[in-house]
């Protein structure tokens, strides 16, 4: 009981940190792009007007960005403090480029920020926007090597265990950084916040036209976020539909727990509502072909033979091999100073069934099956949010070019009152990715079970109430200041000469 609560808690501690840091990533992905954006228009026409709608959006970005700092740092930290043995089983891949992503992409974009923020009329007109850009690059990449990171997890590659270390060691850089899932979720991940970023620039705009106030600062603030929503949200939709074929190759229980698929086969349904299902769609969204094969958990748990005629084990057989990789280790480890032979002989065995290691952990294969729940219905609001922001931004698009948007009340308070739909939207995405995967802390290599750290539950229990205060904390001041900055405008009638 004391390991179940210390898990429990390790992993509530872990996604409370990570639910609060994604809530500053995207707005301010989304943010940088739409902010680049009009600083170019401003150098393109040299018109005041857009230098003043940059600077204002800008202040706003600043304030999410420093904020957003603070609760990245502290999930970094946790790896070591609360998930230690995982650290130290694979800290030599995941590492890397957590590493790249503080000394190179990190590095780069708070150096730009600090001169886009801080240099208006201290640097030319070309010099800022080149720093607004490689901000808005840094932050991107900055986020690519955190998703490579994430990713890895998802599907595990270029890497090899080492018996003498007990660690697993990267034999092949570019393996892990072009891991396909890090493509799909770099793209899926940071096109969303374009999508974060729009709306709440959407719904900004629409306060101050219901309040009757900058009506050309809102309504070209709607024109460019608008454009730069539907671009990102029509391409996360593409990104997501490669993603939806690495899910089923490398994570079947993931996508199985996601469409509540207990029996899978050929022509596989896809449930948009339980009782509400359109024939044969999951297997085009999985493999492409209407007469692909999805398993589903049953299958999973019981063995099948996928499309291609090859036999998948079942979870018995799986934890059956992980045992005897265990054993193969243990005896390796106790025989490779005192007999070489015996060792040898181990050390065979254990690569012969070393894929699956983290098998040998799992207690009972139902445990193998995620919360279907805690999957099927957040991928539904995901998808669901999705499509009807998308059609919002549309809607929002065409009345401001038919010069609309100004008469349309209805319209600017939807607009307005979708700000949290889109952070709920980007929440339950990683809610999919983060409890489709479990019991895994690495897929079908190390269970969470393996890789929490020796503390007690109440210790984890005591930071967690601590970390939900000082995160609330964070988040309380973070939107103060926003309505503050808010509230107070964009002042684009105020006169500022530019220094060249």
């Amino acid at each position: 009981m004391v390991e179940n609560a210390l898990i429990d808690w390790s992993r509530a501690q872990f996604a409370l940190t990570a639910c609060y840091h994604w809530v500053f990533v995207p707005l301010t992905l989304g943010l940088s792009v739409i902010v680049a954006i009009m600083e170019s228009i401003y150098v393109a026409k040299k018109d005041e007007f857009w230098k003043k709608t940059a600077k204002f959006w800008m202040k706003l970005f600043a304030i999410n960005f420093a904020v957003g700092i603070a609760t990245g740092i502290i999930l970094e930290f946790e790896f070591g403090t609360n998930w230690s043995n995982y650290s130290w089983f694979v800290g030599d891949i995941f590492g890397a480029p957590l590493a790249i992503e503080g000394i190179l992409a990190f590095f780069m974009e708070a150096t730009f920020f600090a001169v886009m923020f801080f240099g208006w009329n201290k640097v030319g007109k070309k010099f800022h926007l080149a720093s607004t850009w490689l901000t808005c690059i840094g932050a991107s990449i900055s986020a690519l090597w955190i998703l490579v990171a994430n990713a890895w997890m998802q599907h595990p590659a270029g890497m090899e265990f080492n018996p003498d270390t007990v660690r697993n060691e990267m034999v092949d850089f570019w393996a892990v950084a072009l891991n396909p899932v890090a493509v799909s979720k770099f793209f899926h991940s940071v096109l969303s916040g374009w999508m974060t970023g729009s709306i709440f620039v959407i719904g900004v705009s629409c306060w101050y036209l219901l309040r009757k106030r900058e009506v050309r600062f809102a309504k070209a603030s709607i024109r460019v976020a608008s454009v730069v929503g539907i671009v990102g949200t029509l391409a996360v939709m593409l990104s997501g539909d490669s993603s939806a074929v690495h899910v089923a190759k490398y994570q079947p229980m993931k996508l199985a727990a996601a469409e509540g698929l207990e029996d899978g086969g050929e022509r596989a349904p896809f449930s948009i509502v339980p009782g509400i299902e359109v024939p044969g769609m999951l297997s085009i969204l999985a493999t492409h072909d209407i007469n692909g094969y999805v398993p589903g958990i049953n299958d999973i748990l019981e063995g099948y033979t996928d499309s291609e005629g090859n036999r998948v084990l079942s979870a018995d057989e799986k934890k059956e091999r992980g045992d005897i990789a265990l054993a193969a280790f243990k005896a390796y480890r106790e025989n490779m100073e005192t007999d070489p032979e015996a060792a040898a002989g181990a050390r065979k065995v254990l690569e012969e069934n070393v894929e699956y290691f983290g098998y040998g952990y799992i207690k009972d294969k139902e445990d193998l099956v995620p919360p279907v729940w805690l999957v099927y219905w957040p991928f539904r609001i995901m998808v669901g949010l999705g499509c009807f922001l998308l059609l919002l931004m549309i809607v929002v698009l065409w009345a401001e070019r038919k010069d609309r948007i100004v008469s349309l009340t209805w319209l600017q308070w939807v607009a307005l009152c979708s700000i949290p739909l889109v952070y709920i939207a980007g929440q339950a995405g990683w809610i999919v990715a983060e409890v489709g995967r479990q019991p895994w802390a690495i897929q079908d290599l190390l269970p969470v079970n393996a890789a929490v750290s020796s503390l007690s539950a109440g210790a984890v229990r005591t930071t967690f109430f601590v970390f939900v205060a000082v995160f609330t904390l964070f988040l309380a001041i973070e939107i103060r200041i926003l309505l503050k900055a808010v509230r107070k405008g964009p002042a684009v009638d105020e006169p500022e000469v530019y220094n060249n």
